[in-house]
C-alpha cells in the first residue's frame, strides 16, 4: 500500500503578517524536502475543502460560520488574537487544511493508503471549540477524529501530539468523550500553559507528559517509549492520528527542548510499529508546529520516510 501526501497550494495563501513565525515558507520548506527521489513513491493528493458539516463535528456551527464569514481585503489582515491572524487567503487555507485531515482519514480507512501525511497550514491543535488561538483556526486533529467515527464507525480513536506546545484545543474538544484518547509530550512551563499531568480527561483518556526546559532526546524517547506508547497499546484504538509538530527541535526559536532529528525519526518509526500492532497500520499525521526552516524540513522528511517504511 502507498503512503499518501495531502497538500494544496491554497495553504500558502494564509498570511499572519511580516515577521510572524507561522509563515508560508514553513510549508514551502517541507514540500521542497519531499521533492527528492527518496519520496517519488508518495501518492500525492490535492487536499479538498472541508465541509461545514465536517467542521461542525468539532466546533459549534456558529463558530464555523463566524470564521468562514470573515472577509479580509487583499493585502490586509485581521488579528483574531495577538498571535492568530487571517488574510485574504486564510479561509481557503483553513478549509484545505481541515479537508486534508478528513481526506487522509478516508484514504487509510478505504485501504488504498496505509498511512498519510498532511503537509498543510494553518496548524490546528490550539484551536478550541469556539476560540481560535496559537496560530490555529480549526482543530484539524479533532475534526479528523470525529470524522472517522461519523463516517467509518470507528469507536476508539487516539490523537498523539509531539509538538513542543501542548495541544490545548485538541484535548479540550476530545477529553469529555471516552471514545477518544489524547496524549502529548510538551515543554512545561510554556505556552499555552495547559497540559499538566494531573489533567486526565473523563475516563483517564488524557495522558500528558510534561518535559522540563532543555530536556533532550533521552527524556523525549523515555516519555513516549515508557509511558505513552504502552498506554496506547493497552487502549487499542482503531486509528491513530498524529499531531506532528517539530518545534521540540533544538534549533527551534520558540522553545528550549533539545530534541534532534534522529529522535523524531525514532518516534515516527515507533508510532508506525504501534499502528501495525493495534490498528492494522492505519495512521494519519498532520503537520503542526516547527519554526526553524532547516530543522522543520529535515525532521518532516525523516517523519515521512518512517511513514513510508524506508
Amino acid at each position: 500500500m502507498s503512503t499518501a501526501l495531502f497538500t494544496h497550494p491554497a495553504c500558502l495563501g494564509h498570511d499572519n503578517g511580516p515577521g510572524h513565525p507561522e509563515r508560508p515558507d514553513r510549508l514551502r520548506a517541507v514540500l521542497r524536502a519531499l521533492e527528492s527521489e527518496a519520496f517519488s513513491t508518495l501518492a500525492r493528493e490535492q487536499a479538498p475543502e472541508a465541509t461545514v458539516e465536517q467542521l461542525a463535528r468539532a466546533h459549534p456551527e456558529r463558530y464555523v460560520e463566524a470564521i468562514l464569514s470573515i472577509a479580509v481585503p487583499e493585502g490586509e489582515r485581521v488579528m483574531l488574537d495577538p498571535d492568530t491572524g487571517m488574510s485574504s487567503g486564510s479561509r481557503a487555507a483553513a478549509l484545505r487544511s481541515a479537508g486534508a485531515a478528513v481526506a487522509a482519514v478516508d484514504a487509510v480507512m478505504q485501504g488504498w493508503a496505509r498511512a498519510a501525511f498532511c503537509a498543510t497550514r494553518p496548524p490546528g491543535h490550539h484551536a478550541e471549540a469556539a476560540r481560535p488561538m496559537g496560530f490555529c483556526l480549526f482543530s484539524n486533529a479533532a475534526i479528523a477524529a470525529h470524522h472517522v467515527r461519523a463516517a467509518w464507525g470507528v469507536a476508539r480513536v487516539a490523537v498523539l501530539d509531539f509538538d513542543v506546545h501542548h495541544g490545548n484545543g485538541s484535548q479540550a474538544i476530545l477529553e469529555s468523550d471516552p471514545g477518544f484518547f489524547y496524549a502529548s509530550t510538551h515543554e512545561m512551563p510554556l505556552y499555552p500553559g495547559t497540559g499538566h499531568p494531573s489533567e486526565r480527561g473523563c475516563d483517564n483518556n488524557v495522558l500528558n507528559v510534561a518535559l522540563d526546559p532543555f530536556a533532550g532526546g533521552p527524556e523525549f524517547r523515555a516519555a513516549w517509549g515508557d509511558t505513552i506508547i504502552p498506554a496506547v497499546r493497552d487502549w487499542r484504538p482503531g486509528l491513530i492520528i498524529v499531531s506532528a509538530g517539530f518545534d521540540a527541535h533544538a534549533r527551534d526559536p520558540l522553545a528550549s527542548l533539545q530534541v534532534q532529528t534522529p529522535d523524531f525519526s525514532w518516534l515516527s518509526r515507533a508510532l508506525v510499529e504501534l499502528a501495525d500492532e493495534v490498528c492494522e497500520g492505519r495512521l494519519v499525521s498532520l503537520l503542526e508546529g516547527g519554526y526553524d526552516l532547516a530543522a522543520l524540513a529535515d525532521s518532516a522528511a525523516a517523519h515521512v520516510r518512517a511513514l513510508m517504511r524506508v
